[in-house]
């Protein structure tokens, strides 16, 4: 990192606890001064509570749209059988992450989240190098977020044209300038007042509970196939392997749906220095989103799994959208463009959820001096008190990445799955640190793991690293 982050390094040691006085004293509240501890001034409002730090996270999870995005992999990799039990392995392994990454949080509740870990928790000379690496990767997961997302409900609103008009046929140019329509106008939102963002992220989460729960009544309950359901043995015994390698690799390869979906768990971190009692508060979002996506995530793949007829036929979607073939498929065609059309709209919420944390990384990195043009990426807007030029930068990356459009939807879904693992290589290297290098001379935040912290980091480490 630049001057900044290694003087912070140099300067702050193992601590992050002990309080350190102000030009004009001490702070006033006891959220200051833990930032003030870590090295910051307070700059944002804090109205964030555990609930809207919660319902940011759960919009950037954006379970439905996330999971009908990866369909593909899960599905197209393992079959049933790679859905069903791949989502559990990989759920199991992916609580492990959140749970360490909420204790780093409760640690050390700052925008910089990762790399301040990293670089707080690094050996002597190592913080720079520990700190770039994961902000780096931090940063590419998530300025690809908002894309990728917006990307994907983009290729459902153009499927479901098709649905109602079978001689459309979409092009390259409507996708492109589709996506960027949802990004401007979701950098617009993102660029509101605190109040405001958490307002509009608390009705898109509920709206995003609320449609997971429609959409999983709903399926079982209107499916027109006869048998509505496949057996039992043929969902949970039988590895439709999509691959060229063995059973085993395949259930692996489907580990990355579970990924995509569960990879917004992290936002509270990043939201830390706008909530409430944050060392509290933020480490229990975390893990309050990554449990429910879990346990939804899971039935969801279940249920789909019980009701698919035709994996070839979703895998191969005519419409470039698996999740409106499957939905064509199971129900009638009323009832598939209405949960499609659910679908988009959790899409939208989901996007800006991704926007609103992705703003806050690029702030905070902009804030240790780690951009070009730094000093005007990190500026605060004196109205809306939010960090509304990292806004518009993010967006800008987007709509530049989005030109991979043109050439080609292997080019950029390859784009798109870079970011999903590039937020886990940035989760493993502070986890890997505080277990491996730190140990016992770790300074727990009020919300900890006690003694099961190293045992649940090194699950953690283990699977980011397979």
């Amino acid at each position: 990192m630049e001057t900044t982050m290694q003087q912070l390094v140099e300067d702050r040691g193992m601590s992050t606890t002990s309080l350190e006085p102000m030009e004009d004293g001490f702070p006033v509240d006891h959220d200051e001064k833990v930032l003030l501890s870590l090295g910051y001034k307070q700059e944002f409002k804090r109205e964030f509570s555990l609930w809207t730090s919660f319902c940011v996270s759960f919009a950037v999870l954006g379970l439905l749209p996330s999971f009908a995005s990866t369909l593909f992999y899960g599905m197209g990799y393992a079959g049933t059988a790679g859905m069903v039990w791949g989502w559990i392995i990989a759920m199991i392994f992916i609580q492990c992450v959140a749970l360490s990454l909420a204790e780093l949080c409760s640690s050390m509740p700052t925008s910089g989240g990762l790399y301040y870990a990293s670089a707080v928790l690094a050996p002597p000379g190592w913080g720079p190098v520990a700190s770039w690496a994961t902000g780096w990767s931090s940063w590419i997961g998530q300025v690809t977020g908002a894309p990728s997302v917006n990307y994907s409900a983009a290729a459902m609103i153009l499927a479901a044209r098709s649905i109602t008009d079978p001689n459309y046929v979409q092009t390259n140019w409507e996708l492109f300038l589709l996506t960027t329509f949802l990004m401007l106008v979701q950098s617009c939102i993102s660029s509101m007042p605190t109040k405001w963002i958490a307002m509009f992220n608390s009705l898109g989460s509920s709206f995003n509970m609320a449609v997971v729960i429609i959409v999983i009544i709903l399926i079982p309950t209107a499916t027109t196939t006869d048998p509505k359901f496949a057996p039992s043995r043929q969902v949970w015994g039988t590895i439709g392997n999509g691959t060229d390698f063995p059973n085993g690799i395949a259930i692996l390869m489907s580990f990355i749906s579970v990924m995509w979906a569960m990879s917004g768990f992290d936002a509270p971190f990043h939201l830390s220095e706008e909530c409430a009692i944050a060392d509290v508060a933020s480490p229990r979002a975390i893990v309050l989103t990554s449990a429910i996506g879990g346990i939804f995530g899971w039935v969801l793949q279940v249920i789909v799994a019980y009701t698919v007829v035709d994996i070839g036929a979703v895998i191969d979607s005519d419409l470039g959208q698996p999740w409106a073939t499957y939905l064509l498929q199971v129900l009638p065609q009323k009832a598939a463009l209405a949960t499609l059309a659910l679908t988009i709209i959790a899409g939208f919420s989901m996007g800006q959820g991704c926007m609103v944390a992705a703003s806050r990384v690029t702030y905070a990195y902009a804030r240790d001096g780690c951009f070009p043009m730094s000093r005007f990426w990190r500026k605060v807007n004196r109205h809306t008190k939010t960090p509304v030029n990292a806004v518009w930068f993010n967006c800008t990356v987007g709509v530049l990445l989005c030109l991979l459009i043109f050439a080609g939807e292997t080019a950029i879904l390859a784009i798109f799955s870079v970011g999903a693992i590039a937020c886990f290589v940035a989760f493993t290297i502070p986890i890997s640190l505080r277990v491996f290098f730190v140990g016992s001379r770790f300074r727990r935040g009020p919300w900890h793991l006690g003694n099961f912290g190293k045992p649940i980091g090194a699950a953690a480490v283990g699977f980011n690293y397979s």
